[in-house]
């Protein structure tokens, strides 16, 4: 199945044309010709069947044979908050395992305790659409830019929000308190894990604190078990 990320397709036209980088990658690296069909995903849930009219390196034309809607949509919703790690590559890995998994958003969290602050957010986004075609995934996970810690707590959730930390303390344990089918927020601290000052701050902004098991784990390890956990209790 050769497929393409379309996120400006329109459902209502009957055919698409595929942009010059993807047209020059279906004809020259794919050897794609009229005639052939294609899989496309818009990343808002739809998934379409096309074939190929006119195979132009530049411009290559696709008529749309059937759409599917809503395609696999998750019974649930799942925002993972991370701080990135010192190395990026963590992160990336991170982000590619997770969409293929199956998330929904993810935001980086800058941590009085990080020890990178900033990412290329481009980059990231694109090893998230390479990770949406590797997996068929309709849905395009929402990857937004870093921001403070303090400023993210005060962001608005409808859901259960949850703080993941290494301090002891009485915490939730996903298997026993979990609610099927719901909206579920999830932070995950820097390699120094968060500060006494930032879990009551997040306790304050009625986060849960969360355990993800008896193991010290890094970053992204715990940032992959906790989504792991959400999909899996949610079969």
């Amino acid at each position: 199945m050769q497929l393409f990320y379309t996120p400006d397709i329109d459902p209502k036209l009957s055919q698409y044309f595929l942009s010059e980088e993807e047209s020059k990658h279906a004809v020259r690296v794919l050897r794609l010709a009229v005639g052939d069909e294609v899989t496309l995903i818009d990343g808002k849930g739809g998934l379409y069947k096309a074939e190929i009219i006119d195979a132009h390196p530049k411009r290559t034309i696709l008529q749309i044979n059937s759409v599917t809607e809503e395609y696999q949509k998750r019974n649930h919703y799942l925002h993972i908050a991370i701080a990135p790690t010192k190395n990026l590559d963590r992160i990336e890995w991170f982000l590619e395992k997770a969409t293929e998994i199956g998330i929904d958003e993810i935001s980086l969290v800058i941590c009085q305790r990080s020890e990178r602050k900033e990412a290329k957010i481009e980059r990231l986004d694109k090893i998230i659409t390479s990770a949406i075609k590797q997996s068929i995934k309709a849905y395009h996970p929402k990857l937004n830019a870093p921001v403070a810690f303090h400023q993210f707590i005060q962001q608005g959730f409808e859901g259960d929000k949850y703080i993941a930390h290494c301090a002891d303390g009485e915490k939730a344990d996903l298997t026993q308190s979990f609610k099927k089918h719901g909206r579920y927020l999830i932070m995950i601290g820097p390699e120094g894990d968060f500060t006494p000052a930032e879990v009551e701050m997040a306790a304050k902004s009625s986060y849960r604190a969360l355990t993800l098991g008896e193991s010290r784990l890094r970053t992204e390890t715990a940032a992959l078990e906790a989504c792991f956990e959400v999909n899996f209790l949610n079969r």
